[in-house]
């Protein structure tokens, strides 16, 4: 009986001990708060060629650029290329076209004097020189498709559909870095259009209406922008408009614009924090 009672009481010991250790696991597990809203207000109103399904899109010495594909489906008379925007017509005035029939256009940047292009699926990229557009070059990724693309002045900063975000090394092109980006429900797929502004990466996530506010060294989304008004708009003035993607920031004056694929419009906003 003794021997039962001694056996009994340890079993209560060691369940005591455990359960003390879950709940003090549990206790230390940090709780992930949900993406802050972010507010904004519409600054301008430029027109946006409905023709152009917008993949890339930056600012450049003062000029807007934009970087669009092919998609005959959506929009026939589309086409690979990017050049510069005249905010006046909102058609792009192009600096390169690639054959349509062999490679979508995907996101653009410039880095140290030379321009860089994305391709879709085909794995490779494009370099033009910065000043005279003049193909020099081409590269591979490793992601199997390419989406967007920014800069954070010493790599290449790359979406590729998933939810991650890859630093790649612009002199040897292999994967420095991979940015997991999550928020409070995990991993945040289907991140599009990139842009850097104040040390965060701003992402178009595709097929919402949101814009990412994304932490560059966690990969936690932080801040979320809405932009369903704005959408909506779109469809209102234009029926064939497309997702939301694009945004561009001018570090030298601070102005943000925003459009979408087939978009009548680009938008010039600015947060309200």
């Amino acid at each position: 009986m003794l021997r039962k009672l001694l056996i009994f009481s340890s079993t209560l010991f060691l369940f005591a001990c455990n359960n003390s250790s879950s709940s003090g696991s549990a206790e230390l597990t940090p709780e992930v708060n949900a993406p802050a809203t972010i507010n904004y207000s519409v600054v301008n109103v430029f027109p946006h060629d409905t023709t152009s399904y917008t993949e890339g899109f930056l600012v450049h010495d003062g000029q807007l650029y934009e970087s669009t594909g092919y998609s005959p489906e959506d929009a026939p008379s589309s086409k690979s290329l990017f050049g510069i925007v005249d905010l006046k017509t909102g058609k792009i005035q192009p600096k390169v076209e690639i054959d349509k029939k062999k490679y979508f256009g995907e996101g653009i940047t410039y880095l140290d004097g030379k321009w860089y292009q994305l391709t879709y699926t085909t794995k490779v990229g494009f370099i033009y020189d910065g000043k005279t557009f003049k193909k020099i070059g081409e590269f591979t990724f490793p992601s199997e498709q390419g989406w967007g693309l920014t800069t954070d002045g010493t790599h290449l900063v790359m979406s590729d559909g998933t939810s991650n975000i890859n630093f790649i090394d612009p002199t040897t092109f292999r994967v420095a870095k991979i940015l997991g980006v999550t928020d409070n429900n995990g991993p945040v797929s289907n991140i599009n259009d990139l842009e850097i502004i104040n040390g965060y990466i701003y992402a178009n996530q595709w097929q919402t209406n949101y814009i990412l506010k994304i932490d560059t060294a966690s990969g936690k989304v932080v801040g979320r922008l809405d932009l369903s008004t704005l959408a909506t708009e779109a469809q209102n003035k234009y029926p064939q408009s497309n997702t939301l993607n694009g945004i561009a920031f001018d570090p030298a004056t601070n102005r943000i614009f925003v459009t979408g694929k087939l978009w009548p419009n680009i938008y010039e906003i600015k947060f309200n924090f």
